[in-house]
């Protein structure tokens, strides 16, 4: 079993590209603190090249990106991280589930309530906080994520990481398939029909899938 929070899944030139944030801006978080603890964590790497980033690390990357998106600065989200972290007594405080209920508090208080949304107007601290929790997935009785939905793909067929499935790559949430593994076959010429029969999908969700890959790489 994978954990979440010891075990490198990706590198952070992969986590970077999967959650569409800029490496350097990745980079930065793997090095800024907020209660004494890294904003985003990393793992040592065992020998050169090992992925460094476990999937808590994907989660935390992924609420500061929807935080920096809607407007925040920098500086009030590492006020944020440290309130929560230290209210909520673990470092992972920003993806804790309880960040919906007590951790809203904890933000208006600290005087993120009245944030306001570059693109269109007024945001709600509520409404922050559900957007990003949305693309979370939790394990019955579970403080922390289990998987995180890319929005990038669409809702026609969702595609997650998952530490479980894929060994942290992308991955078909209905049949945890790797989305390079069904692009590859595709590439290498099959069609949507024998790929949609071999993982249990129909053609129209392997031709919307394979659609999404090549906008996301143009």
């Amino acid at each position: 079993m994978v954990d979440r929070f010891t075990d490198g899944i990706l590198t952070p030139t992969e986590a970077s590209s999967h959650l569409q944030i800029p490496h350097s801006t990745l980079t930065d978080w793997l090095n800024h603190k907020a209660a004494g603890a890294p904003l985003v964590h990393a793992v040592a790497p065992g020998h050169k090249g090992q992925p460094t980033v476990p999937f808590i690390a994907v989660a935390e990357a992924h609420v500061l990106r929807s935080l920096r998106t809607l407007g925040f600065r920098m500086s009030e989200i590492r006020d944020a991280a440290a309130a929560v972290r230290r209210a909520f007594e673990t470092p992972y405080g920003l993806v804790s589930k309880r960040i919906a209920t007590d951790g809203v508090d904890i933000f208006v208080e600290h005087g993120l309530g009245d944030l306001r949304r570059a693109k269109d107007g007024q945001a709600p601290i509520h409404e922050v906080v559900a957007d990003y929790l949305r693309y979370f997935t939790w394990g019955t009785d579970d403080e922390f994520p289990w998987s995180l939905r890319l929005r990038q793909y669409g809702d026609a067929v969702p595609v997650v990481i998952d530490p479980r499935f894929g060994h942290g790559l992308p991955v078909v949430e209905a049949n945890h398939v790797s989305v390079k593994a069904i692009t590859d076959l595709w590439d290498a010429g099959d069609s949507f029909e024998d790929i949609a029969y071999d993982f249990d999908m129909t053609p129209e969700q392997v031709h919307t899938l394979c659609e999404a890959v090549v906008h996301l790489a143009a």
